[in-house]
C-alpha cells in the first residue's frame, strides 16, 4: 500500500463570499482566533502523515507563501528582546525546507482544473486534497481518520458528514452501497438532490484521497456546473473503474467560506484553545448574557 505523502491545497479562490474582508487579504489568511485559517488545515494534514504540500495559488496570494517562510526581522527582534516563548510559537509554523511547493492557476476554471495544475508535482501516487474553506475539529484529525481507512481498503476515500434531511438540496451527497462502522462503500454522488429524493444525507465535506489516475480524467474533463471544470465530474468517471469509500468522520466541520461560518469557526476554535479556551468561553457567555 502506497503511503499518502502529498496533499494539494487549492487556494486560488477570491473569497467573494467574505468580501470586503478578502479585498486585500487572502481568505486563507484570515485569522481564526490566534492563527490564520490555513494553519489549521496544514496541521490537520501533518497529523495524518503528509510530508509535502502543493498549494495551487492565484494572483494576490503571495501572503500564503510568505507566511510559511522565515521572517528574519521578526524573529531577530523577538530574540533580541528575549521573547523566546513567542519566538518558539512562530518557529513552529515554519515547514521543513522543501516540503512546500507553490503552483499558479492562471484562470479561475474550477476546482478540477486547480487540482490538475498540481499534476507534475503529485505524479502517479495517491494523494490528499484539503479544501481550505473547510476547517474540521476532530480527534484524531479528519484526514488521519481517512488515511486509516485508506490503509485498510485502498482505492479512493472521501469525507462525509450528515446534514439535515431537509437541507440535502444544498450539498453534494453520496449514494451508498453498504456500511461498516464509519466506512461506507459507495456507488456514486448526487449534486444538490431535491429534498425527498436524495440517496442519503451524507454530504461531501472538502477532504479527499484520490488515486493519481484522476489526472487522466481531469486532462480532458469538460466544463460542468457553473461553466467550470468540476472535480466531482472527474471523480464520477474514475468511479467507473475504481473503488470509492466514504468516511463519516468523527468531528465538526466549519465552512469558513461564508461570514457566519467563519464566525462559527472562530467561536469554536477559541473555546477549544488549550490555554485560552476557558477564558474565551467565559467571555462569550458574558457577552451573550449582557
Amino acid at each position: 500500500m502506497t503511503h499518502i505523502r502529498k496533499a494539494v491545497l487549492p487556494v486560488a479562490g477570491l473569497g467573494t463570499r467574505v468580501l470586503p474582508a478578502t479585498k486585500s487579504i487572502p481568505k486563507e489568511m484570515l485569522p481564526v482566533f490566534d492563527r490564520p485559517a490555513i494553519q489549521y488545515v496544514v496541521d490537520e494534514a501533518i497529523e495524518a502523515g503528509i510530508e509535502h504540500f502543493v498549494f495551487v495559488t492565484g494572483r494576490n496570494k503571495s501572503a500564503i507563501e510568505d507566511y510559511f517562510d522565515s521572517a528574519y526581522e521578526l524573529e531577530a527582534t523577538l530574540q533580541s528582546k528575549g521573547k523566546t516563548e513567542i519566538l518558539d510559537e512562530v518557529a513552529r509554523t515554519r515547514p521543513i525546507p522543501g516540503s512546500m511547493s507553490f503552483v499558479r492557476q492562471q484562470a479561475p476554471l474550477g476546482l478540477g482544473h486547480a487540482i490538475w495544475c498540481a499534476r507534475d508535482i503529485i505524479g502517479d501516487d495517491p494523494f490528499a486534497i484539503l479544501l481550505p474553506d473547510v476547517l474540521i475539529q476532530g480527534q484524531p484529525s479528519c484526514l488521519k481518520q481517512m488515511v486509516d481507512v485508506f490503509n485498510e481498503v485502498g482505492g479512493n476515500v472521501i469525507a462525509v458528514d450528515p446534514v439535515p434531511e431537509n437541507e440535502v438540496n444544498k450539498y453534494g451527497v453520496i449514494d451508498p452501497i453498504e456500511r461498516d462502522g464509519q466506512k461506507i462503500r459507495m456507488r456514486g454522488m448526487v449534486e444538490k438532490p431535491p429534498v425527498g429524493s436524495a440517496p442519503s444525507n451524507l454530504a461531501i465535506t472538502g477532504r479527499y484521497i484520490l488515486q493519481g489516475e484522476i489526472f487522466r480524467f481531469l486532462k480532458d474533463q469538460a466544463a460542468g456546473a457553473g461553466g467550470e471544470i468540476q472535480l466531482t465530474d472527474a471523480m464520477a468517471r474514475l468511479m467507473a473503474e475504481q473503488d470509492f469509500h466514504a468516511v463519516e468522520f468523527n468531528g465538526a466541520p466549519y465552512d469558513c467560506g461564508s461570514k457566519l461560518g467563519y464566525l462559527r469557526a472562530t467561536l469554536a476554535f477559541s473555546m477549544s484553545h488549550p490555554e485560552l479556551g476557558n477564558d474565551a468561553r467565559d467571555m462569550i457567555r458574558s457577552s451573550l448574557e449582557g
